[in-house]
């Protein structure tokens, strides 16, 4: 024997008995790994929709910009076409100058079931300066179908996926269900959304009352803390790149109409402020 062969013969003992350890501790990494992406789940809110009346049809307009300037409106419609479903209808576009630089106009509709206030189906259109965006999604307790179509005319293509997710909501279908909880103060409400493109774990918090100041008037109103988590393919929270927290206003009466929302993203604080607003019918 080589007075090398000890030492390889040691060597090799050591890689014996560490293999397992490095089984165990990567088994362990899985696991915890697995388990972090399955626990954020378990956080989400399962309470079926509040008994808040529901939200009478009305046309509302509403302006967006950044640090207090306006650079693009946009107006709604929300009614209920039938028993069994709500429906929102909503257009936008950049104005001023800053139409100049980056042309948008975009046309959306959302349909909601008004029992469980899940989403069925939205369709949103964006037409830019030098491409037009086609975007399609069907909603199901497991998860979402996207259909989305994006270029000019006959270069345009369509790519359609499936995500599976548990009970997703759109944007739509989030704030009507929201809408329905008692949203009493610091209670926190977890769920899901999908808004055209990925999903995310959104956390609203209710932070208390205040009284507030829009376009449209001066309003007692429920003050909400937003925050969003990206959920990627393998079911995993991963940070926002640009969105970092955003505050929620609502009326904090019969209504609970969306009021004001700040969001503090990569270029600033932007925000959304209700204008007008119109009831199609009387409040009974």
């Amino acid at each position: 024997m080589t007075a090398c062969e000890p030492q390889r013969t040691a060597k090799m003992r050591i890689q014996i008995r560490f293999r397992p350890t490095q089984c165990v501790i990567t088994f362990l990494f899985a696991f915890c790994t697995g388990s972090l992406a399955a626990n954020w789940e378990a956080t989400l809110t399962r309470d079926p929709p509040g008994n808040f009346p529901e939200l009478r049809p009305l046309h509302a307009s509403y302006r967006f910009g950044w640090s207090g300037f306006t650079a693009a409106i946009g107006n709604v419609h929300f009614n209920k076409p039938s028993g069994d479903k709500f429906q929102l209808d909503g257009t936008g576009r950049t104005i001023g100058f800053v139409r100049a630089l980056w042309k948008l106009d975009v046309s959306h509709r959302a349909i909601a079931s008004a029992q469980t206030l899940h989403p069925i189906e939205t369709h949103q259109t964006e037409n830019y300066r030098s491409k037009k965006i086609v975007t399609d999604l069907t909603f199901t307790n497991s998860g979402v179908s996207r259909s989305r179509t994006e270029g000019e005319r006959g270069a345009a293509g369509t790519k359609t996926r499936q995500f599976s997710l548990p009970n997703p909501f759109e944007l739509h279908s989030a704030a009507l269900y929201l809408r329905s909880q008692p949203l009493k103060d610091h209670s926190v409400y977890r769920v899901v959304v999908f808004p055209a493109t990925s999903a995310y774990l959104a956390t609203i918090t209710v932070v208390g009352r205040e009284r507030i100041s829009v376009r449209a008037g001066t309003y007692n109103a429920i003050k909400l803390d937003l925050q969003l988590k990206r959920i990627n393919k393998h079911l995993e929270l991963e940070p926002h790149r640009k969105f970092r927290r955003g505050t929620i206003w609502v009326s904090d009466d019969a209504e609970r109409l969306l009021l004001r929302i700040e969001a503090q993203v990569f270029v600033g604080t932007v925000f959304a402020e209700l204008q007008s607003v119109h009831f199609d019918s009387p409040q009974s």
